[in-house]
């Protein structure tokens, strides 16, 4: 039986984030069909079966979809189909799973995007593409980059 890692989502008009917490993942699995399912498996670092499936809001574009396995997590930057703000992550109305928790340092409202994109990342963050092993740290929040902003 597989268990559920923590899962961290930010929005976007055009892209959901999604922050898969398994440090040391192996044989990562993350698929999306365009009507919103989104699906993810993984073993971790003891060998244990990680996987979960998330039917989203609305429809997604899975070409445009990116993915950038890290030391401590998984990223994921899911295309939304229509550009716009979904009220909630999943398609239905009930509660989410309790492994899936709204990631607030990456957060941003309709009317903050443009001066948030500085402090989140986004698409020109290269997810997807190799870069430097200090592009493994990004699940944590940039400390010198938002003392310099205040």
């Amino acid at each position: 039986m597989s268990r559920h890692p923590e899962v961290m989502w930010a929005q976007r008009s055009d892209r959901i984030y999604l922050t898969v917490s398994l440090p040391d993942a192996k044989d990562v699995s993350v698929k999306s069909e365009p009507e919103g399912v989104f699906s993810f498996s993984a073993v971790g670092a003891r060998g244990e079966p990680f996987s979960f499936g998330l039917e989203l809001y609305e429809s997604i574009v899975p070409e445009g979809s990116k993915v950038k396995i890290g030391l401590r997590n998984i990223l994921c930057s899911v295309q939304k189909e229509k550009k716009g703000w979904w009220k909630r992550l999943l398609k239905s109305v009930e509660k989410p799973a309790p492994y899936i928790k709204v990631d607030w340092n990456k957060w941003c409202d309709e009317d903050e995007e443009e001066s948030a994109d500085s402090f989140a990342y986004d698409d020109d963050d290269n997810v997807g593409e190799e870069g430097s092993d200090d592009d493994d740290l990004l699940y944590l929040p940039d400390l010198e980059k938002a003392r310099k902003a205040m």
